[in-house]
């Protein structure tokens, strides 16, 4: 956040991971390059699902979504924009699930479910209910009072670590964070675990083994990723609430902010032909 001891707002610092300076441009050099890696393999997945036409489906729809907030979700170090882009991740993990789900376990009523106008909705509604979320945080953050001069122990203004240096009474701030835990949070991974329990079972009655590998080669890239995110984003809280050490909660963070972005295009192209071809063929495009 900006500095403004003249205007009466306060001053938060971020300490980073380290303030030694000679790890400091090892940290630097790190940091970049993770970041330059996240930028450019999911713009690569992104200008891959545009340039094939074999691509024009509702998954890289949801694909070419995802890989996008990640970009942004990476590049911002807003508080607001933070939470926007998180709970935007979270929404769109259960969409291609769901998208799984029907492709799985109703192949035959597929198109007429999955419509490109409802998959549309579905993006519009994940935007919308993100923004709303981010937006109520900030406002309630605005009602709290805070010194002038803070130190946060992290690399970016996550919103527990701005609460907990508030000088007033957090009460109602804590009720909104945990009532939006369970209600964003909760029931969309309770959507997750349903959908992916349904396609287990499907899976499990087709009688071939090529028919099981092909059906879960489908969906195999969401369930890793959605395995990452959320794994390492219960390992974040976990690590806050069980040893309020800021080293800890910091490396953990950078795993869901910074690490899981990364492998991101990685996970869905390594084992995905449809997208290595549309990447051979962009790039021999360019050639």
């Amino acid at each position: 956040m900006e500095p403004g001891n003249n205007t009466g707002f306060p001053e938060f610092l971020l300490l980073g991971f380290s303030e030694d300076p000679e790890l400091q441009p090892l940290i630097f050099g790190l940091f970049l390059s993770m970041y330059l890696v996240t930028v450019l393999g999911n713009l690569l997945i992104i200008l891959a699902a545009i340039s094939d036409s074999h691509l024009h489906t509702l998954m890289y729809f949801f694909l070419s979504n995802l890989s996008y907030v990640d970009i942004c979700f990476t590049t911002t170090t807003l508080p607001k924009m933070l939470l926007f882009f998180l709970e935007l991740d979270n929404f769109l993990l259960t969409v291609m699930a769901y998208d799984r789900y029907v492709a799985i376990c109703h192949p035959l009523h597929y198109t007429a479910l999955m419509t490109p106008q409802l998959c549309g909705l579905l993006v519009l509604v994940c935007w919308i209910l993100s923004m709303l979320h981010a937006l109520l945080h900030s406002l309630m953050v605005l009602r709290l009072s805070f010194c002038t001069n803070l130190e946060i122990p992290h690399f970016f203004c996550e919103l527990n670590q701005v609460v907990q240096l508030a000088c007033s009474d957090t009460f109602l701030n804590d009720l909104v964070v945990y009532f939006a835990l369970v209600l964003l949070v909760t029931c969309p991974l309770a959507g997750i675990l349903y959908s992916y329990s349904k396609i287990v079972s499907s899976i499990r009655a087709i009688s071939s083994a090529q028919g099981k590998y092909k059906a879960f080669s489908t969906c195999a890239s969401n369930l890793s990723v959605v395995s990452l995110f959320y794994c390492t984003g219960l390992g974040v809280y976990l690590s806050s609430v069980a040893t309020h050490s800021s080293q800890s909660t910091s490396t953990a963070s950078v795993i869901y902010t910074v690490v899981t972005p990364m492998l991101n295009p990685f996970i869905f192209s390594l084992r995905n032909k449809d997208v290595k071809r549309a990447l051979k063929s962009l790039f021999r495009g360019k050639t």
